[in-house]
């Protein structure tokens, strides 16, 4: 699989032979497709797949399917390592089927043991010298000391558990004896019940806290009056503030409830804060009064946007949008709150749809940039918030009042990201419907920035209340942009809406809901092959997918943390790459990680070519390392109404009979703005783990795919995807040496190269092909 592959970059000579044709490394270098076991650690599990085997495919053979591609006549070759687990008790749980695990003999657990007692992570040189020692396989002795860890491990936790518990039980006993003295004590002057005169100190610091609340409150109902001619009523403080950095399935979906074991997306914040972004800081003092006046008027602003229609609002020519008729806007806006920028163009749009989420919930996630960033993850790469204005009264976000940056992306490297500071008002109106409201701190009354590619005019949402925990949304995306950097192929796709447009974060915000409502589900149907029923693995593999398409969409986009550089005489579609290091991060490999991408049109409908590459029927078409095998469906998570959209396990069987099957991970998206096919290489063991529901964030992954967009033109945008062109990004991340400090050889980026090369013509040969037919 093009994802995963090691490349061994250190001592080696160049790739490129004298006559200029793609070399091979020698016989010790291979393409490493399977990812190392990197659950250390691991006990003992169920083996869900009833598969323990990994496969290794050298370089030479990647050579030889690029040259079988580029009239090369290199030989192709593979080596078979075989792998496997030994445990303590030497038990098949399956005695009617081949055995999986191997006795150890007493010596040799002797031997393990004393060495256990000097070094209990032997490195790889260690466990080849052991296994040479005692005649076994060095993936034997690793997963020996892998079992033996967690022994250790185990009755640690046992013991300390146990100790906890005594103290536990003691500290209650004596809790109980207070309270009953407490109870019983009396007044030593008249013998009555004694009475408590001091304040609590919880008591104290809740009438602080009410205080300070209050003031904000009367703060804030005085600058609302200017605007609405009357004061704001104040809110009792029932409760606390909603509390922060919570998951998004820890809300309820629909009409099935809130549980909070339901937690299992990430809450990841996906790369630091370029310079540029790090460079804003919190506002001071002295701006707060002016950021709040600015709140109000453009939630003011809003909620106008959002009711009024023709003629402010008008269709497109091709109907599948509403856009805003700019000067009927100045007519209605005369005074204007964001400032017009000299040489910047003014994009607004307008969309609606019902969703399958409680608009309780839908403001959560949206006051909360951890989740916020999280749902839409294919628009917004990074987020944070600097500082929080006002957390809202009476227990929930209303009144809610934040100074973010967000950084807005399309999910190719041809289109530069927008970066945007701002600040975000929550509000619930008379009539219950919810509204947040984005504007941009920029130019406002001298407060100046450095982020000036994006300034947002008031955008946002109105949230209405629906039955069956349904909600409305309104969306509405108004802001003037610098796009003189956006490649001529994506230029019309911006200029359609489709990029940026309240139809994009409404489409997503869609299909995001229905994933969320699909992973709550709990009457799934046994009698389908391949479907995962039981509630824990479903989680785990779940968390893991949104891992994996979390990773990808930050790592394919133009951000300001990301620097490409393109590679020449590559033709029409160039193919872009950059370089980063792995270091102390136990979601990826260690070591220098290879990124590469490309973008290209195709004559086909977008929905033709997600169906092409999500297929596995189809995958040996274009997937160069299956090597023509079979492909097959072990286990999939349906994730919405639409078929596409999925997590799915795949094996991939080689021809050649002598090389091992291989896991593949991959989760298809759809909607009617963008499709994505991401996939990854996971480690058979590893797997096993996750599908028995334990926790897979030290499940290493490097993730490959494709991003699939509508060409902007007007058979495109038709929201079901069944005509016009398409925009493909086809982007790879491959490990090239598991040694961080190690140098990239100009080896390494020509494979990859190729690769990238090799597969994108695979895929046009075969689209073409269908589009004939």
């Amino acid at each position: 699989m093009p994802a995963g592959i090691m490349i061994p970059a250190r001592n080696m000579p160049s790739m490129m032979g004298s006559n200029g044709n793609l070399g091979g490394y020698g016989s010790s270098s291979g393409l490493t497709l399977g990812q190392p076991n990197m659950m250390e650690g691991g006990g003992h599990f169920g083996n869900p797949l009833d598969i323990m085997a990994t496969q290794n495919t050298s370089e030479s053979e990647l050579n030889a399917r690029l040259g079988d591609d580029f009239d090369s006549d290199t030989k192709s070759g593979s080596e078979n390592l075989e792998g496997g687990g030994s445990g303590d008790d030497g038990q098949d749980p399956r005695p009617n089927k081949k055995k999986r695990y191997h006795r150890h003999t007493q010596h040799q657990i002797q031997e393990m043991e004393a060495f256990f007692k000097e070094c209990p992570h032997p490195d790889d040189k260690q466990r080849k010298e052991l296994s040479r020692e005692l005649g076994l396989e060095p993936l034997q002795v690793k997963f020996w000391f892998q079992n033996k860890r967690t022994q250790m491990k185990t009755q640690h936790e046992r013991h300390e558990n146990t100790s906890l518990r005594n103290e536990n039980e003691k500290l209650r006993a004596d809790n109980m004896r207070y309270r009953e003295a407490l109870s019983n004590a009396s007044c030593p002057n008249c013998g009555g019940p004694t009475a408590i005169g001091e304040m609590s100190f919880d008591e104290h610091h809740l009438r602080l806290e009410n205080a300070r609340l209050r003031e904000e409150i009367d703060r804030i109902s005085a600058i609302a009056a200017k605007y609405v001619g009357k004061p704001v009523g104040n809110y009792p403080l029932i409760s606390s503030p909603v509390p922060p950095n919570r998951s998004p399935l820890d809300l309820g979906v629909g009409n099935m409830g809130t549980s909070p074991h339901h937690s299992f997306l990430l809450n990841s914040d996906m790369y630091a804060p370029g310079d540029i972004m790090r460079s804003i800081g919190a506002p001071s003092e002295a701006d707060k009064p002016m950021i709040i006046e600015l709140a109000v008027a453009a939630m003011e602003e809003l909620i106008r946007m959002a009711q009024i229609g023709e003629p402010l609002w008008m269709n497109s020519i091709d109907g599948s949008t509403t856009v805003l008729n700019e000067d009927e806007y100045i007519r209605t806006f005369p005074r204007g709150i964001v400032p017009k920028q000299s040489g910047f163009k003014c994009e607004a749009s307008r969309e609606s749809a019902v969703v399958i989420m409680n608009h309780n919930n839908l403001v959560e996630i949206l006051m909360d940039v951890n989740q916020w960033s999280t749902v839409f993850s294919g628009i917004v790469s990074r987020a944070m918030t600097l500082d929080v204005l006002s957390t809202g009264v009476a227990g929930n976000y209303n009144g809610a009042l934040q100074v973010m940056t967000a950084e807005f992306q399309v999910p190719t490297p041809l289109v530069p990201t927008r970066e945007s500071y701002f600040v975000r008002y929550c509000k619930q109106h008379v009539d219950g419907t919810w509204a947040v409201v984005d504007v941009s701190l920029d130019n406002q009354r001298g407060y100046t920035s450095a982020l000036k590619s994006c300034q947002r005019r008031p955008s946002g949402c109105l949230i209405q209340e629906m039955p069956n925990g349904y909600s409305k949304v309104t969306w509405i995306e108004h802001v003037e942009v610098d796009e003189r950097g956006v490649h001529s192929l994506y230029k019309q796709l911006v200029n359609s809406g489709n990029a940026f447009g309240a139809k994009r974060w409404v489409a997503t915000l869609d299909r995001q809901c229905e994933r969320l409502a699909s992973a709550l589900a709990t009457n799934i149907p046994t009698g389908d092959v391949g479907v995962i029923t039981t509630q824990e693995g479903r989680k785990s593999m779940l968390k893991l997918a949104e891992r994996m398409v979390i990773s990808f969409c930050a790592g394919v986009s133009a951000s300001t943390t990301h620097t490409w550089t393109t590679l020449s005489g590559t033709g029409a579609d160039d193919v872009r790459v950059m370089t980063r290091k792995s270091v102390d991060d136990p979601g990826r490999p260690p070591g220098i990680v290879l990124s590469a991408a490309t973008s290209f049109w195709l004559p086909v409908p977008p929905k033709r070519v997600f169906e092409f590459l999500r297929d596995e029927n189809s995958r040996n078409e274009w997937d160069i390392l299956s090597n023509g095998g079979v492909v097959q469906e072990m286990a999939h998570i349906a994730n919405g109404r639409d078929t596409g959209n999925c997590v799915s396990l795949l094996r991939v069987n080689s021809a050649n009979s002598s090389q091992s099957n291989m896991l593949i991970l991959q989760e298809s998206c759809t909607d009617s703005t963008a499709s994505y096919v991401i996939y990854a290489p996971v480690d058979i063991v590893a797997m096993n783990v996750v599908l028995n529901g334990s926790d897979p964030d030290y499940v290493a992954l490097l993730p490959s795919g494709f991003a699939i967009l509508p060409d902007g033109t007007s058979g495109s945008n038709n929201g079901e995807g069944e005509s016009g062109g398409s925009l493909l990004t086809v982007a790879f991340q491959i490990l090239v040496d598991s040694v961080p400090t190690a140098k990239l050889s100009l080896g390494s980026v020509a494979t990859v190269n190729n690769l990238i090369a090799c597969t994108v013509e695979r895929i046009k040969a075969s689209l073409s092909l269908d589009n004939e037919a």
